[in-house]
């Protein structure tokens, strides 16, 4: 990555400072990187900040990564969807509003139209490709590196309230960061970087417990996931000549095992443990749309394949889009289209 401007940082400080009222906000369905980044800044906010401090989602935390939240962040934070006019009302009366994992506020569903009409000091903290910067009063955008998380910590590292110890980060704020970094890295099987691996030494040697962390992420789930898990890998895993791999998610399956938000994740890395499998594909049935996570190997973009015929976009070995198509199309759809990606438009 490239090093963090020392003006950008003290100009952020100059904001964070002059601040009476901060709202923090990230992306619709939030995940560990995003709730991570989010609560980390909270409580960085808090514990250096004299501003009042919330947090505003569109949608609750997934079930995995509610560790993170504690009474004080709990009682500081609203949900869109279940209290539409207070999460208005903390936007509306915000003067500097801290944009986390999000590249473009349509990322934060119902939030986009308040944040883009408020008048408030924006900042972007996010490691997205193509980010809509005008939009922006300062942001800090970078791409080589593994997360939001990442980036946050190396912007709060060159804080002067932290002088580059991370023993001066808020004990909750360095297991926030640590979080992030490993859901996004899928503990450290992607998107790794020197910098990666330093951030994490540096938060160990900090005192964060990563074992207590990966308990909370990876041993703490519902025995009907673990059984879908097995019903998705034996009866609706497809594999295709051309080395993709995909399964369709219904509503009706989706009911019969109970799951919750978050339950599926992690679910689309599998099918590249294959040797033949270059990408992976999972589609889930949602409300009005179907959602889409794309994984692939190096050397297959699924970025790119986002973009062209999914709706979305991401990072070039991990990406989400979605289809607006009826739920019997969708397979179809997919061989298709992934098809003609891996035929005429990789090498």
């Amino acid at each position: 990555m490239k090093a963090i401007n020392a003006k950008d940082i003290e100009r952020l400080n100059q904001i964070l400072q002059a601040s009476s009222r901060t709202v923090i906000v990230t992306h619709m369905k939030p995940d560990g990187d995003a709730a991570g980044s989010t609560t980390a800044m909270y409580h960085f906010l808090k514990a250096h900040c004299k501003c009042d401090v919330r947090i505003v989602l569109n949608d609750r935390f997934q079930r995995a990564i509610e560790f993170l939240v504690d009474e004080t962040t709990a009682r500081d934070m609203t949900i869109y969807s279940e209290n539409q006019t207070e999460a208005e009302g903390q936007i509306a009366a915000a003067d500097t509003i801290i944009c986390l994992d999000f590249n473009a506020f349509h990322r934060t569903d119902k939030l986009c139209g308040l944040l883009d009409a408020s008048p408030a000091v924006k900042v972007l903290i996010d490691h997205h490709l193509y980010p809509e910067l005008d939009k922006f009063s300062l942001a800090f955008s970078e791409t080589e590196i593994s997360s939001a998380c990442e980036l946050l910590y190396q912007i709060l590292m060159a804080m002067p309230q932290i002088q580059h110890d991370a023993a001066r980060l808020p004990k909750p704020a360095a297991m926030s960061l640590m979080t992030g970094m490993t859901t996004d890295t899928n503990n450290f099987a992607n998107s790794v970087y020197p910098s990666t691996l330093a951030m994490a030494s540096s938060l160990l040697a900090a005192g964060v417990d990563r074992d207590y962390i990966l308990s909370c992420l990876y041993n703490q789930h519902s025995e009907s996931r673990l059984r879908l898990m097995g019903h998705m890998m034996k009866d609706l895993l497809t594999i295709t000549e051309d080395g993709a791999a995909y399964m369709i998610l219904d509503k009706e399956t989706q009911h019969k095992y109970n799951v919750q938000e978050g339950d599926t994740e992690g679910f689309v890395n599998m099918p590249l443990s294959i040797a033949e499998v270059r990408m992976s594909l999972l589609l889930k049935e949602d409300t009005d749309r179907i959602r889409v996570s794309i994984r692939s190997k190096k050397g297959t973009s699924a970025n790119r394949c986002a973009r062209m015929f999914f709706n979305g976009g991401g990072h070039e070995n991990a990406a989400g889009g979605k289809l607006e198509l009826p739920f019997h199309e969708v397979e179809e759809y997919t061989r298709k289209h992934v098809h003609i990606y891996l035929t005429e438009h990789e090498d």
